[in-house]
């Protein structure tokens, strides 16, 4: 790989995304950095995604049609015709700032075991104006452990996919995205990832515009498919963290995210909180606060949260 001007290949999964996936190749198109391929793998859209993508004369472009076979797949697809030694995965209705490739290209360096990060936040209702920084960004250059015990000390991690360049090599190393999972694939994937690499560095002059509030999370939660997938992604990437270190800090990180997957699935898949729940006791405790605000936080602590989202849910109806 050529450290001056490596090719990357930024590799977009594309699902009914016809809205959005104008803009997001646009922010791509406008990159300073211009030795780049994009390769959109158009998996199986039912809108007019495919009518969009026709539109597309930039010859950096690669575009691949295939019958619906969820996310991970046409991922895999999109890295499997992709030539750069720079690999990026991009979902196909975010926004990447125009040095965003030629800060990350220069923080790699031309080296095979560090990961570039970013900086990111989120616009909603396809208002860029409503856009903000998060501001808990790790900017430190950190081995990939440390990195993931702070970003997920206390919180519920973000690892969204354009967050990350990265090398070829170590995409080799670690393997692919995992075929059976749709809901939170990234957590399993990027965990498994980032600890197969020596260093994450941060890129200053990178920017996320994540765009939120598209999905209807009530289906989600709903879905049996996708509750299973949650809870086999969180699964795996904490057993990741372990096998990584079995200290008592990373199995509170763990027992922490069992507790999230409980507080957001409950009551819909009461089989997988019960599974959670014994996670959660098995790695000694969670200390992840119920997520609530105003009165819904006060009557959480005198009644308990399931009961709390029980009557949340039976006055919604």
């Amino acid at each position: 790989m050529e450290s001056n001007n490596p090719l990357v290949s930024i590799c977009m999964p594309a699902y009914n995304a016809g809205k959005y996936i104008t803009e997001a190749v646009e922010s791509v198109i406008k990159q300073t950095y211009t030795n780049w391929e994009l390769i959109i793998v158009n998996d199986g859209s039912i809108d007019d995604t495919a009518v969009q993508l026709e539109k597309l004369t930039d010859k950096r472009i690669k575009v691949y049609n295939q019958q619906n076979k969820g996310q991970c797949i046409a991922a895999n697809k999109a890295y499997s015709l992709s030539k750069g030694g720079l690999i990026k995965f991009m979902d196909a209705d975010d926004l990447i700032s125009a040095d965003y490739l030629k800060s990350q290209v220069a923080v790699v360096d031309g080296k095979t075991d560090v990961i570039a990060s970013a900086a990111w936040g989120r616009f909603y209702n396809n208002d860029i104006n409503t856009f903000n920084v998060n501001t808990d960004i790790i900017t430190a250059d950190v081995e990939p452990i440390n990195w993931l015990k702070t970003a997920m000390h206390n919180k519920q991690v973000m690892l969204q996919c354009a967050l990350w360049l990265i090398p070829r090599q170590i995409l080799e190393k670690a393997g692919l995205w995992h075929n059976d999972l749709s809901l939170i694939n990234d957590f399993e994937f990027f965990i498994r990832v980032l600890l197969n690499a020596k260093l994450i560095k941060f890129a200053p002059d990178a920017m996320l515009y994540y765009r939120s509030g598209l999905d209807n999370s009530l289906s989600a939660l709903k879905s049996r498919k996708g509750a299973q997938s949650a809870f086999t992604s969180i699964s795996l990437g904490t057993s990741y963290l372990l096998n990584a270190e079995e200290s008592a800090f990373v199995k509170s990180v763990a027992a922490n995210c069992f507790q999230y997957f409980a507080y957001t699935f409950y009551p819909y898949h009461k089989g997988l909180v019960r599974q959670a729940e014994v996670k959660v006791k098995e790695l000694g405790g969670a200390s992840a606060p119920f997520p609530a605000g105003g009165y819904t936080r006060v009557v959480c602590t005198v009644i308990g949260w399931k009961l709390t989202k029980d009557l949340k849910r039976l006055f919604s109806c």
